[in-house]
């Protein structure tokens, strides 16, 4: 981190705007801050952590504590800027507090939020640009480029009044969290938290894999029944010996399981053959009540055949008689049917005779076809009067044709002239419709010209915005290429530390016998280094050191890229500015709308022009129109009247031909309808004649086959026969009793049912009782075997379960053993971690060695040779190892507490340290290079020659191009010191000043 310039207006003492130019205060590598008392150096101090973290250090961060200048005038706003380099980012931080301002033209004041905005430089386009102006984001972004939280940076970097010493006092806890930040030892961290994770699911799946096995303990308890097994083993899960008690119990309750069906099944065996010997006595007792039963019905069945005889001899008399009657049916039958026809030609001759006259009503046949002759003949001689009847009729059809022709013509003719009454307007209107054409021509023409610069300017926004998200992302891969190559940096740096440490066993790999030492220059070689487990050699060091400059040119590829997205969004903006696409696309959608709907109207012109021609033309039809129309009328107007002329005289002739008819259709229809009278009444009379005499011989033929058949009369061969349904039921009575008379005499021969009903009355239903219980007895030993072996089989696949849930558990505890002890061991919680240490607290620890031997480099020089810092892991009490600090005194050869420090030795030591870190954060890959300190106070606590120390270590910092600033009062500094930041405290504020040369 190096600072570059800040701006403070209206903060703590100073009224006004206030500029520090921290590059020409860097310069000297050392420089002073300087000021009376409450001038307001620490201010200065104030304002880049309030620039940084919107906050500032140490009790001065409470609240009620107001940041803005009491000096500064009402209108003017407190806001610091402060313009530095970090993590090779070129930022600017802008910030101001809640804050009161006079309200606009109104009395009173109003009150101003706090304000945030981050800015980067790019180099590129060499210009700023704006990054975020919300405080999360910021603060967010600001934390993770430094590292540090605010209460951290204050520790490293600011060395504030009263905090000077407190990272050298801190406990483990509080170092772990600062050195974790610098270092970024999360990662540790995160092994931890996964390995525990892992056993925490590892313990979970073992605990699961038990409560499965208990789970089917208690089903097994379950299926073997009351008595079938004790209860399951008591272990809790995650015993190891769960498994095989609940095995060997299993084994017990199967094996019960077992002999409870073997009883079983010979107790159902027993119970079959008693079932059997009751079926057996049911079976005897069952068929003795039915021959019995069958006995008594058959005696029953006897004497109703007997009783029911005379009915049946009855009925096999009448149909005796009906065989006999059949002989007479068909004589019977024609003479029905000749009665039946006789009877109708009288009905039909009686109603043909109504309609004829007086004189014809008793007239036979020959009379009635001679006047039939006599109509027929008039009939024919009305063929002349039908022609002109038919002309009548075809001159009112013609005449009819006329008169639609005729209104025809006049309807086109008053179309034609209504038509042509509205021409003027209808030309008037199609030409205004022509004239709107051109003009929505000439609009789409102007829309299309600015349709075409809107689309462009709406694909550059889009493409501005793509390549602003290409942008972010090529961002990322950046970032990404920077983290790979720090950690490939660190590997690197690692493996040669790792090199270096076994540096004297590689070389005594070279030595032999007599030859000098490349070191030592001795010929002896008694006690030759071995290499230690995990020895690096060269060729690993130059394969890493290979891996860290591929993964630096990846990540000069991936800044490259980012630098060519960068310009590639800058043109893009150039073009498209800062109109947002949403607005750019309304705006062209609006042109596109309008530039449619005037082509739309213009694109009617030629049909607008066709529909005027298409006009005109039909002007010009019409007015033919109407003078063929008139024309048409006058000559069908004399057409009519010769069309009348006709019709009168052929009407004269047909009155003269139909007489009192209405006309000749009706007078012929009057004559056919009389000749067909004639000949209806003529047929009917010979009809009448001819079946009397079919009646009379059909009498004859009934008389002689009724007396042949053995009836007195044909009335008694009449009532002799019989219907289809009277037949067949006295047939089915007489059949009945003949069946029924058959199946008695049969059943009256049965010796068996004799002897039954000569026996005592049987008792099935005691036998039957016997034979339910008997049978109820069976069923239940059949339950009860079938549940046995259910439960045998239930047992069986139980245990068989539980055997494979026994052997899936081995693996799963195998593998829980294995991951707990990588989890205890790596949280410091496992017997064979003696120091407790946690992996992130051992990676601190070689960490904040290596920043005790950077410091003890400096603290030799302020001490002139006497301190020492050292790193110890040694236990305090119950507290976790690993990260503990101790000063050797060369005095006395023994280690200090840093407790025991005078205050004047407190000081050069914390410094020591913060330098020292400061060193190792900046060499180390991935840390935060911390190229400006400041350290405020503490100065007047060392002599003379202790400060001259102290100073020339902090001046030898300029060869590590890092800058200190002191911010002390000490009157010796300012002769020591010539480049100096002085704070002026006056009545109206406090000023600062610049200067590169000491006072007097």
């Amino acid at each position: 981190m190096r600072l570059h310039r800040m701006t403070v207006t209206a903060f703590g003492p100073f009224a006004g705007t206030q500029e520090i130019d921290f590059d020409a205060l860097a310069g000297a590598g050392v420089f002073l801050l300087r000021g009376q008392t409450g001038a307001g150096k620490t201010s200065v101090l104030d304002a880049v952590c309030f620039a940084l973290y919107g906050g500032v250090p140490g009790a001065r961060q409470k609240p009620g504590i107001v940041l803005r200048s009491d000096h500064a005038a009402p209108g003017t706003l407190t806001q610091v800027t402060l313009d530095l380099t970090v993590a090779g980012r070129r930022i600017e931080v802008t910030r101001s507090p809640a804050q009161q301002r006079p309200k606009k033209g109104r009395a009173g004041f109003t009150t101003v939020k706090a304000a945030s905005a981050l800015r980067e430089y790019d180099a590129a386009a060499g210009a700023w640009r704006a990054l975020s102006r919300t405080h999360q984001e910021i603060g967010k972004e600001v934390t993770e480029l430094l590292g540090m939280s605010r209460e951290q940076f204050c520790q490293v970097v600011l060395l504030p009044q009263g905090d000077f010493a407190q990272f050298l006092q801190a406990d483990a806890e509080q170092r772990a969290k600062l050195l974790g930040r610098l270092f970024d030892t999360h990662r540790f961290a995160a092994v931890e938290d996964r390995l525990a994770e892992l056993r925490r699911g590892a313990e979970t799946r073992v605990r699961a894999g038990d409560e499965r096995l208990y789970a089917l303990a208690q089903r097994i308890a379950q299926a073997a029944g009351p008595g079938g097994a004790p209860p399951p083993p008591e272990r809790a899960p995650g015993d190891p010996g769960l498994a095989q008690d609940i095995l060997a119990w299993a084994a017990a309750a199967r094996s019960v399981a077992v002999e409870r069906c073997d009883i079983a099944a010979r107790a159902l065996a027993q119970r079959g053959a008693l079932e059997a010997e009751a079926r057996a006595e049911l079976d005897a007792q069952s068929e003795l009540a039915r021959l019995q039963r069958r006995f008594a019905e058959t005696r029953e069945r006897a004497e109703s055949v007997e009783e029911s005889r005379s009915s049946r001899d009855e009925a096999q008399a009448r149909l005796d008689a009906d065989r006999r009657a059949e002989r007479v049916q068909e004589a019977l039958t024609l003479r029905e049917a000749a009665g039946r026809d006789h009877t109708a030609a009288l009905a039909a001759c009686g109603a043909a005779r109504l309609p004829l006259p007086a004189d014809l009503a008793d007239a036979g046949a020959e009379q009635l076809t001679s006047a039939e002759r006599s109509v027929r003949e008039e009939l024919g001689a009305l063929a002349s009067a039908r022609a002109a009847e038919a002309r009548v009729a075809e001159i009112g059809r013609e005449r009819a044709e006329l008169e639609r022709q005729l209104r025809a013509d006049d309807e086109t003719a008053r179309e034609a002239a209504a038509w042509l009454a509205g021409w003027d307007g209808l030309r008037a209107r199609l030409r205004e419709e022509i004239e709107a054409t051109q003009q929505a021509a000439t609009r789409a023409e102007r829309f299309g010209a600015l349709l075409d610069p809107a689309l462009r300017r709406l694909e550059a926004a889009r493409d501005r915005d793509d390549a602003e998200r290409t942008e972010r992302e090529a961002a990322t891969r950046a970032a990404r290429a920077g983290a790979a190559a720090v950690a490939a940096h660190e590997t690197w740096l690692d493996l040669r530390e790792r090199r270096l440490d076994g540096m004297a066993a590689e070389l005594a790999a070279g030595l032999a016998a007599g030859e000098p030492c490349s070191v030592c220059g001795s010929t002896q070689h008694p006690a030759p280094a071995r290499p230690a487990a995990g020895q690096v050699d060269a060729a690993a060091e130059d394969a890493a050191q290979a891996g860290h400059r591929r993964a630096e040119e990846a990540r000069a590829a991936a800044d490259a890229a980012h630098a060519r997205v960068r310009e590639a969004y800058a043109a893009a903006h150039a073009e498209a500015g800062d109109a947002p696409v949403s607005e750019l696309a309304e705006e062209a959608d609006r042109l596109s709308r309008e530039h449619e709907a005037a082509r739309t109207v213009a694109a009617r012109a030629h049909s607008a022009r066709e529909a005027l021609a298409a006009a005109e033309r039909e002007h010009r039809d019409r007015q033919a129109a109407q003078q063929h129309a008139e024309l048409a009328v006058a000559a069908r107007t004399s057409q009519r009247e010769a069309l009348e002329g006709e019709r009168a005289a052929l009407s004269e002739e047909l009155a003269r031909a139909t007489g009192a008819a209405a006309g000749i259709a009706e007078r012929a229809a009057e004559l056919e309808r009389r000749a067909g009278l004639l000949a209806a009444a003529a047929d009917a009379v010979r009809a009448v004649e001819s079946t009397a005499g079919q009646l009379k011989d059909a009498d004859a033929r009934l008389a002689d086959a009724a007396y042949r058949a053995g009836f007195d009369t044909p009335e008694a061969a009449g009532a002799a026969l019989l219907d289809g349904a009277a037949r067949r039921e006295l047939q089915h009575r007489v059949d009945a009793w003949q069946r029924e008379a058959a199946i008695v005499a049969e059943r009256l021969l049965e010796q068996d049912a004799s002897d039954a009903g000569a026996r005592p009355h049987a008792a099935p239903e005691a036998a039957r009782a016997a034979h339910d219980a008997a049978e109820r007895a069976l069923r239940e030993a059949s339950t009860a075997l079938a549940a046995a072996q259910e439960r045998r089989t239930e047992l069986g696949g139980l245990s068989a379960r539980a055997d494979t849930e026994a052997r899936a558990l081995g693996p799963l505890r195998t593998a829980y053993d294995r991951v707990a002890g990588l989890a205890t061991l790596t949280a410091g919680t496992s017997a064979d971690n003696e120091r407790r240490m946690r992996l992130e607290s051992y990676v601190l620890a070689a960490r904040l060695e290596q920043v005790a031997q950077a410091a003890t480099v400096r603290l030799q020089h302020m001490s002139a040779g006497r301190y020492a810092l050292v790193h110890t892991d040694a236990r305090v009490g119950q507290r976790r190892s690993g990260l503990g600090l101790h000063v050797v005194d060369a005095w006395t050869g023994s280690a200090r507490d840093t407790a025991t420090l005078s205050g004047g030795e407190t000081f050069f030591v914390s410094l020591a340290l913060a330098l020292g870190l400061a060193d190792v954060v900046s060499d180390e890959a991935g840390g935060v290079r911390l190229d400006t300190l400041f350290i405020d106070e503490g100065f007047g606590t060392l002599d003379d020659q202790t400060l001259d120390e102290v100073l020339d270590v902090l001046d030898g910092l300029r060869e590590r191009d890092r800058s200190v600033g002191i911010v002390s009062h000490v009157a010796d500094l300012r002769r020591r010191i010539p480049v100096q930041l002085e704070v002026m405290k006056g009545r109206h504020g406090s000023t600062v000043r610049l200067r590169t040369a000491p006072l007097d």
